[in-house]
């Protein structure tokens, strides 16, 4: 069943056309965004109007939905679906699907390196020899810090085994859901580690992993990271008054969804002091030209949370293969809707 297919993220097969390949050898027609970047909601609209199904990235895909009458399937690039307007697609007859599995490796090695280049002033030492400087910036240890994970589903849980491997004081987990069960596990694998590395070095600490509310992550975390879905309910989830409660000490990290930490509220926050920085890869604007730029104590990336070669290409993989095994009447694994 041949099958029109328009493809609105970016970049798509920047690497390997095996993604594309898929659908082409099985008789889908594929467009492409044309416009080397990411999409927004209006063009989305107009360039997919016409098309049976849409692989797509973060783009708002409400307008589209709204008003296409041909569209029936959305397959995602990616694990987030706040982009999704689930309720109109159930009502308009229009199936979703993503790839739920492939991003996690890639955005938990990000955020480790972020915390990581935030504690020992990476980028702010580059810059500074770039310029001329060497002033061989101070940072502190993992291993002498107090870790929160804010949500521990597929990405939070792997950058906790992450962790481990560094040793830091504590892991600090807060999640809506009892994670006793995963803590044990993680505990008994942290001492395992602990009393193994004892044999080479009498300076590996034992990591304590404990479950704790919103209101001691903030407290007490050296570095808190961000690991949980943009919905309605914690959208604005961290704003002033949370960023308050910090540790002026502390950082923030933002590898998941732009929306649940208050941008504005990030730079007051820095500029006023509250925190240490910040490092942030996700904006309520894409691409970003905001006034975070304006500080040193900042990283900024570039929405490149999944963007390792390999799993951008399972990523794509498992797109495709969505979209031709929805055409072919198959059960899908990923659907959602």
């Amino acid at each position: 069943m041949t099958k029109n297919v328009f493809v609105s993220t970016f970049p798509f097969c920047r690497t390997s056309n095996y993604a594309l390949d898929i659908l082409i050898q099985n008789g889908h027609s594929v467009t492409i965004n044309p416009l080397g970047r990411k999409m927004k909601p209006e063009e989305v609209a107009e360039y997919a109007k016409d098309f049976d199904s849409l692989i797509a990235g973060t783009e708002d895909l409400r307008q589209l939905v709204q008003t296409s009458s041909n569209l029936k399937l959305i397959s995602r690039v990616g694990v987030g679906l706040d982009s999704v307007p689930l309720d109109l697609c159930k009502e308009n007859g229009i199936a979703v699907a993503y790839t739920p599995d492939a991003v996690s490796p890639a955005v938990s090695e990000l955020a480790l390196g972020l915390i990581i280049d935030l504690f020992r002033q990476v980028g702010i030492a580059d810059r500074e020899l770039r310029s001329g400087g060497w002033s061989r910036p101070y940072g502190i240890r993992i291993g002498k810090s107090k870790i929160g994970i804010l949500g521990c589903g597929r990405i939070g849980t792997r950058l906790a085994y992450h962790l481990l491997g560094l040793a830091p004081a504590e892991i600090l987990i807060c999640d809506i859901i009892d994670k006793s069960e995963f803590i044990r596990e993680l505990q008994n694998y942290a001492d395992s580690l602990h009393n193994s590395q004892l044999k080479f070095s009498k300076n590996w600490n034992r990591t304590l992993i404990r479950q704790v509310s919103h209101k001691e992550i903030y407290q007490e975390a050296d570095c808190l990271t961000v690991h949980i879905p943009l919905s309605e309910t914690n959208r604005n989830l961290i704003t002033s008054n949370e960023i308050k409660m910090m540790k002026s000490t502390s950082y923030l990290i933002n590898t998941a969804r732009a929306g649940i930490i208050n941008e504005e509220d990030i730079y007051q926050g820095i500029v006023n002091g509250s925190i240490a920085g910040a490092a942030i890869d996700v904006f309520e604007e894409e691409p970003y030209h905001g006034p975070l730029t304006q500080l040193e104590n900042v990283i900024l990336t570039q929405h490149m949370g999944s963007c390792s070669i390999d799993c951008r290409e399972d990523m794509e993989k498992e797109a495709s293969e969505n979209v031709v095994g929805f055409w072919k009447g198959e059960e899908l694994e990923a659907r959602v809707v």
